[in-house]
Formats: structure tokens, sequence, C-alpha cells
């Protein structure tokens, strides 16, 4: 049976190497120190979001990221899936379904009304996945500019 657990700090070793597979398997560069700084800070935050890990029969089978925003178009607070991952030999089991229902139920208990997410274009599984659970594509693009804090 899969269990789904707030991530600790104790789980940070474990999430940092699940975060380093989902990359390479989307071909995103991997920074090991920021990914770990930046997942630390979230745990140690809750009004960043929060972080759950799946388990079987304790070995780590996925992780979930749900963090917090604010939209005036959203009318208010808003939270992104910022990640939804299952390591490959137990996706079909129903964890990637899960995550979004806990992502919802997480918004819910937090007065949370619109819940957003990024995949990209040719993952035809998360895709349709997204779908079946009420996620709708927008006609825009998403961008992004990094900006330099130094």
């Amino acid at each position: 049976m899969i269990e789904v657990l707030e991530a600790q700090e104790s789980d940070t070793g474990e999430l940092v190497a699940m975060m380093r597979d989902f990359y390479t398997e989307l071909g995103e560069p991997f920074d090991e120190n920021r990914a770990e700084r930046a997942l630390r800070a979230l745990l140690a935050d809750p009004s960043c979001g929060t972080a759950w890990v799946f388990r079987e029969g304790g070995r780590a089978a996925g992780y979930l990221v749900v963090t917090h925003g604010y939209s005036l178009e959203f009318s208010g607070r808003i939270a992104v899936v910022d990640e939804v991952y299952t390591v490959p030999e137990m996706r079909g089991w129903g964890i990637g379904a899960r995550a979004l229902a806990l992502a919802e139920e997480h918004c819910r208990r937090n007065g949370i009304e619109a819940l957003r997410l990024e995949v990209h274009q040719e993952n035809r599984r998360a895709l349709a996945l997204y779908e079946r659970n009420g996620f709708e594509a927008h006609d825009r693009y998403l961008m992004t500019k990094w900006l330099s804090l130094r």
C-alpha cells in the first residue's frame, strides 16, 4: 500500500535524488546545491507551500510539491503543482492521480480557489492525466526571465 507523508527535512536527500531523476528525464538542467537549498527553504516555511513523499514499503515512490502565490486574475491566492514525480517502476499505480487529489485538498483546506501546473507539450501521458482531473489548457505561453540577485 502506498502511503503519503508530508515531507520533512530528513527526506531532503531522497527528494533531491528524485528531483535529479525527474530533471534528467525532462532534459532540464539540474543544480543539486540550488535544488537542495530551495527545497530546504520550502520545508522551513509553510507559507511558501508544501511537499509530500509517496512511499511503498518504506521506499520513496514519488513526490509532490505545491507552492503558493497570488493572482488578481484568479481572485487572490493561487497554488501551483510545482513538481509531481513518480519513479518509473511505479507509474500506472495511481500515484499521479492521488497527488492531484492531494493538491486539491490542500488548496481547499487553505482557501485557495485556483490550482495551476505546467507540463511539457510532448508529455502526452501527463497531459491526459491532468485533463482527466479537470485541468484546462490556456492559449498563452508561459515565459520566464531569470533575475540576478547579485
